[in-house]
């Protein structure tokens, strides 16, 4: 997540040279490409991940330190 960043609430996936943004919402591609097995394994952590994602999403609206967030194992 980036600071000052545009509606709607959503994060930032890199992977290689893939980049994407996806909707914390509906878990959505809204903006880039990623190969299908980064996007099923990003979703997984993301659901898992949903309300911590939503919190950092507001710390982030407000210039606050952002929580980290446990990858998936």
């Amino acid at each position: 997540m980036y600071y000052n960043d545009h509606p709607p609430p959503h994060f930032h996936v890199t992977y290689g040279e893939f980049r994407a943004q996806m909707a914390i919402e509906t878990l959505a591609i809204i903006e880039g490409e990623l190969p299908r097995r980064v996007i099923n394994l990003t979703m997984e952590w993301a659901a898992l991940h949903r309300d911590e994602l939503r919190a950092d999403w507001e710390l982030a609206r407000n210039g606050l330190p952002l929580e980290k967030i446990v990858p998936l194992d």
